[in-house]
């Protein structure tokens, strides 16, 4: 019988990258899911599924019985709610309510999902392991939720003896984004020719099955208590616009905005988020966030975990194939 290893979050963007690497290495794979979630991305997949929200302490305890490892890839990323309470709730309980349950099961290994929001930007450089956000020094929700969370499991490893590795994922692209993300909604809109014009800002880029693969290069070598960062390429927006363009058929936008003039648009379109439901396209702390290009290195993964990213344009060629096929983009 194979080693079993409980995933979070598994129908989502990331979780089931997780679960088709894990699956491709022999590994029996329990993918929990809330009740509600869609799951077209575990369709077809040969795992087990186990409803369960991870603020259901009950129900996630149940989830990791007899699982050797646990990989918490699940995550609300949003980068603004009607009630932010909501991400924190996910992202901080959550996430305590998995390492408790994990614990309480005798895991042997847990891999916990963080991400580089929770990382200071190094303006003209690029960032790594060694500069932690404090949770007041992050913007927005998502980034003080993720900082409290990856804060959490630094202290339970540290004075529980949790057996708990850290991820630190940059920005994920590829195919089965079936939100889509943040950056997944940047990819639709700008191969529909609706983004004319950018802000001075840069991000790094890194393919969704990379970054499953990190995950269990990270179970298999790294270091409990440590953090990796599992990106690709840094590249500005205005390049990531003009390669989408190009692999779309249409010309690259060439106007340059200022962010300041942005924040009463992204107001208004936050007050319309608020009456609709809608997330909406633009936000104010997406705005505070593009004053730094937010950039990363992976070298640290790379020398201790053998992490070997693929170059970002095959992420963004396989992105929009799948983003055309599933039809986000005509």
């Amino acid at each position: 019988m194979p080693d079993i290893a409980a995933v979070t979050g598994a129908a989502g963007f990331v979780g089931s990258a997780v679960v088709r690497d894990l699956i491709g290495r022999g590994i029996g794979v329990r993918a929990l899911a809330r009740g509600a979630a869609p799951r077209p991305n575990l369709q077809g997949l040969d795992c087990q599924v186990a409803e369960a929200d991870i603020t259901d302490r009950g129900a996630v305890e149940r989830a990791f019985a007899g699982a050797r490892f646990v990989f918490h890839v699940a995550a609300d990323y949003r980068l603004w709610a009607r009630h932010p309470s909501e991400i924190f709730r996910a992202n901080v309980e959550g996430t305590r309510i998995v390492m408790e349950a994990a614990l309480a099961q005798g895991v042997e290994r847990i891999i916990h999902t963080s991400s580089v929001a929770t990382l200071r930007c190094s303006p003209g450089a690029a960032a790594d392991e060694t500069a932690p956000l404090a949770p007041d020094e992050a913007v927005g929700a998502y980034k003080q939720s993720k900082v409290m969370g990856e804060r959490l499991v630094e202290a339970m490893a540290a004075e529980r003896g949790l057996p708990a590795v850290i991820v630190n994922p940059s920005t994920p692209i590829g195919p089965r984004d079936v939100r889509p993300t943040p950056t997944g909604r940047i990819i639709t809109e700008a191969a529909a020719g609706r983004i004319p014009a950018f802000v001075d800002t840069g991000l790094n880029l890194v393919h969704v099955d990379d970054v499953a693969a990190g995950h269990w290069l990270a179970l298999e070598k790294g270091v409990v208590g440590e953090r990796y960062i599992l990106g690709g390429d840094d590249v500005t927006l205005r390049a990531l616009l003009a390669e989408i363009a190009a692999l779309s058929g249409r010309r690259a936008p060439t106007l340059s905005l200022p962010r300041a003039p942005l924040f009463p648009l992204a107001l208004a379109a936050e007050g319309l988020a608020h009456l609709t439901g809608a997330e909406p396209f633009v936000t104010r702390d997406a705005l505070k966030m593009a004053a730094h290009h937010m950039y990363f290195s992976s070298a640290k993964a790379k020398a201790q975990l053998g992490y070997a990213p693929r170059p970002h344009g095959e992420a963004l060629t396989d992105a929009l194939t799948w983003f055309r096929k599933a039809g986000y983009v005509h």
